[in-house]
């Protein structure tokens, strides 16, 4: 079964993506980037409001090379009530430079003793010069972060398969898969998009396709139903 993660800014749209069927309420900033980090007591209301089965999930940043920052970032949303933490690797250029950043969030979350880190690389990485996507569930595996995640770095409305077509990312899960890891997709991905990829991936992640007026407009909860019935019926469909 293929998850729907839905992004949130706040309380009440959590309600709105839970009421809706959201598998993961993913608690983010949309002002500040394509990971942009969500403030603690956003994450803790949110997880105050959500009933326990629901996890919440909570974005960092789009980080550059800073590992102890990342760490206190990754602590702090733990501490705040997320189960998963999503670390995008927008500075590291170099593989020790990524390899740097991952442990460090990993090792906050070794250090709250529960919880998962995410790692995250752009599907766009040619036009905003990050590390390429291919890499990271080596990455991944070398530092003990179980779940990949591919978005794009650029909010301008083309979607994740337009870098990277379903043949390209299904190479991708299957590397991944391969090594032990969960992956997770997102990007501007909409109804069409989520139809093309459902059961690839086991999590598929969203935010404008929920938002009638854009990513940093209000979340609509029949949206979300919406798309949950769009995976539903992808994963009766043979072969997928």
């Amino acid at each position: 079964m293929t998850l729907l993660l839905v992004s949130v800014r706040d309380g009440r749209e959590a309600l709105e993506a839970a009421e809706g069927g959201a598998d993961i309420v993913d608690v983010k900033n949309p002002l500040e980037g394509s990971l942009g980090a969500g403030f603690p007591w956003v994450i803790s209301e949110v997880r105050s409001l959500l009933p326990p089965s629901i996890p919440v999930s909570a974005a960092i940043g789009d980080f550059p090379s800073l590992p102890g920052s990342a760490s206190l970032a990754a602590l702090g949303a733990l501490q705040a009530g997320a189960s998963f933490v999503k670390v995008g690797l927008r500075g590291p250029r170099t593989r020790g430079e990524a390899l740097s950043l991952l442990r460090a969030v990993a090792g906050a979350v070794s250090f709250w003793g529960r919880g998962e880190a995410v790692a995250c690389a752009y599907g766009d990485f040619e036009r905003v010069g990050t590390l390429e996507p291919f890499l990271l569930p080596e990455l991944a595996a070398e530092t003990g972060v179980r779940v990949v995640m591919l978005d794009t770095a650029v909010k301008d409305g083309e979607p994740l398969t337009s870098f990277l077509p379903p043949p390209r990312l299904r190479e991708f899960c299957r590397k991944a898969h391969s090594l032990g890891l969960k992956v997770a997709l997102a990007g501007s991905l909409g109804e069409k998009e989520l139809a093309e990829l459902v059961g690839l991936a086991d999590i598929l992640g969203v935010r404008g396709a929920v938002c009638p007026s854009g990513r940093e407009g209000r979340l609509s909860g029949e949206l979300v139903r919406r798309l949950k019935e769009v995976l539903g019926a992808g994963t009766e469909v043979p072969g997928r």
